[in-house]
This record gives structure tokens, sequence and C-alpha cells, in this order.
């Protein structure tokens, strides 16, 4: 048996079979300072609260996964500066050595399918990294996609990257990308990537039509609902590429590589946007976890059972 341990909040709720969305964990050690990475997370799963599920952040401690965080865990969680970064490579050996570490998109859809979890929200998922012709840098959360069935919800991929290689990857993965409410797909901070939605669907009971009928005809992986950032808090994409390009270059002029590139970008990018980033980041997150949670209020429906 998977070592999983449910929080007291969580477990109810299964008992119950009411609904419950996972959220990953290293958007709080690794994606923004303390303390306004915990008051992030708490926010965040009050909104999902609010919306009528139950949030389970995820995170490995002391052996176990964890699904769900007390107010304690987490808050120790957000102040632990030497987390490791977990993906499918590196969950086993961080719950076999004992180590706390953070759930990326992918190691997150693992747990959260062990959790027997059908939906997930993050911000941005991973993908192919610029100049990944020569680095081969392409994250796992997209073939984590294409195998296990946890609908994601994301305001597409990080806008760091190469969208039009991310979603092409994609394509051929067989990994259903649906735009949420528009035809264009969402570039993270901004609205619009510049490229034609694959899919389109306008409601949470449609999306989880979607995913039960996916279940039905045994087909493997997960479905990416790429719900674009609310109107209000969007950064314009001719704004950020430029920006983007200077924070890729001190990048490699830096020697960073790696699990470490998406981190430091970030960063500078928050640096270089005068902190807007950070604001956009966080409501982009908070407007996938209302949506995460109404698709998994209506997974529970009668009519989608």
């Amino acid at each position: 048996m998977p070592p999983l341990q449910f929080s007291a909040e969580v477990q109810a709720a299964r008992d119950a079979a009411r609904p419950i969305v996972a959220l990953e964990s290293t958007i709080i050690t690794h994606g923004m300072p303390w303390p306004r990475n915990l008051d992030m997370a708490q926010t965040v799963e009050g909104d999902i609260r609010a919306a009528g599920a139950v949030p389970a952040t995820i995170a490995v401690m002391d052996g176990t996964i964890h699904i769900g965080l007390s107010e304690d865990q987490l808050t120790r969680l957000a102040q632990t500066h030497d987390a490791l970064k977990l993906s499918r490579a590196d969950l086993a050996v961080a719950l076999a050595g004992g180590h706390v570490g953070a759930t990326t998109v992918a190691a997150t859809m693992i747990c959260a399918h062990l959790a027997g979890i059908e939906v997930f929200a993050t911000g941005g998922i991973g993908g192919v990294h610029r100049g990944a012709e020569t680095s081969f840098d392409i994250s796992a959360d997209l073939q984590e996609l294409a195998q296990t069935p946890v609908t994601v919800v994301a305001a597409g991929a990080k806008a760091i990257l190469d969208l039009p290689k991310t979603f092409e990857v994609l394509e051929t993965l067989g990994v259903p990308v649906i735009a949420y409410g528009q035809d264009a797909l969402p570039a993270f901070w901004s609205r619009d990537a510049g490229l034609a939605a694959p899919l389109r669907l306008d409601s949470p009971q449609a999306i989880a039509q979607a995913h039960r009928m996916r279940a039905r005809l045994r087909l493997p992986g997960g479905q990416l609902v790429a719900n674009p950032i609310p109107p209000e808090a969007e950064i314009p994409a001719t704004t950020l590429e430029p920006l983007i390009a200077q924070a890729l270059a001190e990048a490699q002029a830096q020697g960073i590589a790696a699990k470490a590139v998406t981190p430091f970008l970030l960063s500078r990018i928050f640096d270089l946007t005068e902190g807007r980033s950070l604001a956009a980041n966080i409501a982009l997150v908070r407007s996938n976890a209302r949506l995460a949670a109404q698709i998994a209020g209506a997974l529970t429906d009668a009519a989608c059972l």
C-alpha cells in the first residue's frame, strides 16, 4: 500500500463522498517568498471551500504522502527552505529517505490518483523549455498528463516556455487541451497565447462529462483545462515577452539549468515587473482553484456518475 495519510478534513470529505480538489506544494516552497506563500496557500484553500469542495494540498513529510495539510503542517512547509522539488523520478527516493518534499504537477497528479482525487488545480504546467532542441529540457508534466487520469486546471503552460512546442507535444501524446470559455489558448499571465485552442468547453459540467467519458473509453491520461487569467489581473504578452527574453538570457549566462531554471525565471520576472507577476500568479491560481472546485462538484452529480 502507498504511504498515504489523509488530513481529518479530507478524510471526512472522503467518507461523505464530497468533492475534493488536489493542490500542489511547489508553488508554496519554490514559487513565492515567506510569508506570502502561506497567505496564498490559505487563501486558495479558502476559495475551494467557498466553492463547495474540500482542498487537499499534497506534500511529502516524514516518509509519508500527506493528502491535505493541517494548519501547523502548512506553516511548517511554507517555512522550509530546503524542501525537495519532487516529480515522478524523485518521489520514491524522497519518501524512502524521509525527506520533506514539495510536489510538482507530475508528482501531485500521481499522489492525487493514488488518493482517488480526480481534479487538481495549479498555476501553470511545465512543458518544453525554450532551446529544448539543444538542451532537451522537457518537463515530466507532459508525460504525466498522458498517463495519469486526473483533470488538471491551469492557466495554460508557464509563459517562460516554448508554448507552440509544448502544445504540439501534448497533441502527440493524446492529451486533451481544453480552453475554458474562449477559442484561444491562454499563456499563464496573459489571456491569449496567440494559439488557437484545439478544444473549447464552456461549463464545469461539460468538462466533468468529458472526464467521465474518457474513463468509459478506457483512455489513459488526464485532461488539461486551460483557464484564462481574470482580465483585471492580466499582464499582456507584448509586455512580458521582452522581460522573459531578458530573464532567459541571464539564466543562460549564469549557467542555470534543469530544475533551477523555472524558479530563477519566475523570480527575475517578479523583479522586472515590479511585483505584478506575483499578483497575477495569485489571481490565476485562485481562479483555477474555483473552477476546479466546480468541476469536482459536477463529477459528484448523479448525471455524471
